[in-house]
């Protein structure tokens, strides 16, 4: 009896023991699945990661790429207009009736003592073409277009171009929007570090300033004042982490990914960053105007207006062709409208003068197109000008405040270690210790600022002088 107990106990043992291990197993593998997951989900990205995610997804960008392989195949297209074009027809004609080459009777007039006679042809003249087969084969080469085939391929040529140069100035664009998404989520980051360090000292100066309350050595006024600058301390930290969160958000947008994916930037663990080469930038507006896409664009449009003005001008001039070409008729009237295909070749030129008076007013719009887009041109020109010496301004003063900003730090941060001190020993009331954290928040807050803005400036500046970021 006993071992049959022992036996039924082991059996219930074993299914409870076997049970556990596929449950610790299928847990096992979820926390693996999950960690896995976790870790698809949040990556590193620097900001070449970034710029490389923005351009494989940027829609405008994959337009502008489209519309240069539209481009480059009207360029083809254009040239051959250069080559002969051949032309094969085939055609079918029902007709109703025959045709009588003779008529039904024939009347011979009366000569001398003879008389007039009637004779009928009983259908001898008769031709039965009434299902009429034809078939050609045509070559057509143009000899003189009054210069149209040349201008039109011009045209093409700075068209495709130009769709070149419009979408390197897209990548330009979304470069420098990603690079901006970038740097203000770093800015951001180091914030909300801040925002968290100001609560956090804060949160020991409102428990210390509890304790010398309870010891009467600070008032209750004292210890309301903390706690109202610990208050606007947290409302702070919360508007930047919602600040992050968008700004993060936006920046997954622009890489194409999922706008909740909790990414981390390389920069944003850096304490400070490098702005010795953004610094380092020397203006030159003449590298600008040769440089920006605008401008190229602006040229290369001057370029297919003047083309199409020497279109407009070829509509004066007389076109002319060659020819050639080979056909076949059944019937065939080499042998008597005979039912069966025959043919023979052909050649010939064709000769074409315009008398239209429309060609005049085309030639006076396309004059006035190439002069609007050579007033853009110059109107361009002018504010790139403008823009390169504006953007060489801000950063000059993006430095200067950084500079600035250094100084500031390091004398905020004396400032407040000495402010400690001397409210731990009782010798500094409160409000100026309140008064040195809020000194030191902001003294950290422009020296991020002003990193970024020196960022941000160069990138503009970069952007507006035509250079490679």
């Amino acid at each position: 009896m006993h071992g049959c107990i022992n036996n039924y106990m082991f059996n219930h043992l074993f299914i409870a023991l076997e049970f556990m291990s596929k449950k610790y197993l299928y847990l096992s593998v979820f926390f693996i699945l999950f960690l896995s997951f976790s870790g698809h989900s949040q990556e590193l990205l620097s900001l070449d990661d970034c710029r490389k995610l923005a351009i494989e997804n940027n829609k405008n960008l994959k337009i502008a790429t489209e519309q240069e392989r539209v481009a480059y195949y009207q360029k083809k297209e254009a040239f051959s207009k250069y080559l002969p074009e051949f032309s094969a027809m085939g055609a079918y004609l029902k007709l109703q009736h025959t045709i009588n080459l003779l008529p039904d009777v024939i009347t011979i007039p009366s000569i001398g003592s003879l008389p007039s006679m009637t004779i009928p042809t009983n259908g001898i003249g008769e031709v039965d073409i009434r299902n009429i087969y034809i078939g050609s084969l045509s070559l057509t080469q143009p000899i003189f277009m009054g210069g149209r085939i040349v201008a039109y391929n011009d045209v093409m040529k700075n068209a495709e171009l130009l769709a070149k140069t419009q979408k390197n100035a897209q990548l330009r664009d979304v470069i420098a929007e990603t690079d901006a998404a970038y740097w203000q989520v770093v800015s951001l980051a180091s914030k909300l570090k801040l925002a968290q360090s100001y609560v956090d000292l804060l949160k020991k100066m409102d428990s210390d300033i509890s304790i010398m309350e309870q010891e009467g050595v600070a008032t209750k006024a004292d210890v309301l004042s903390v706690r109202v600058k610990l208050n606007e301390g947290e409302v702070a930290l919360v508007k930047v982490e919602n600040g992050l969160s968008l700004s993060r958000m936006f920046l997954n947008q622009l890489c194409g990914l999922d706008i909740s994916r909790q990414n981390t930037l390389v920069d944003e663990q850096s304490e400070s960053l490098n702005i010795n080469e953004d610094i380092a930038i020397i203006p030159n507006v003449d590298e600008a105007l040769s440089n920006r896409p605008e401008v190229k664009s602006l040229e290369y449009a001057t370029k297919i207006y003047k083309g199409k003005e020497r279109i407009a001008r070829a509509e004066f001039l007389p076109q002319i062709g060659f020819r050639a070409g080979y056909m076949w008729t059944n019937p065939n009237s080499r042998h008597g409208f005979e039912k069966k295909f025959n043919g023979g070749w052909n050649l010939g030129l064709v000769v074409t003068i315009p008398f239209s008076f429309g060609n005049t007013s085309k030639l006076n719009a396309a004059k006035a197109q190439t002069i609007i887009s050579g007033l853009q041109l110059a109107d361009s020109k002018e504010k790139i000008t403008l823009e390169v010496n504006q953007n060489a301004y801000k950063l000059t003063e993006a430095q200067r405040k950084f500079t600035m900003s250094e100084k500031n730090l390091e004398k905020a941060d004396e400032n407040l270690r000495y402010a400690n001190v001397g409210f731990e020993e009782g010798v500094i009331p409160t409000s100026d210790v309140l008064a040195a954290h809020t000194a030191w928040l902001s003294a950290h807050s422009e020296k991020i600022d002003a990193q970024i803005d020196v960022k941000l400036s160069a990138i503009y500046l970069k952007k507006s002088l035509g250079r490679d970021f």
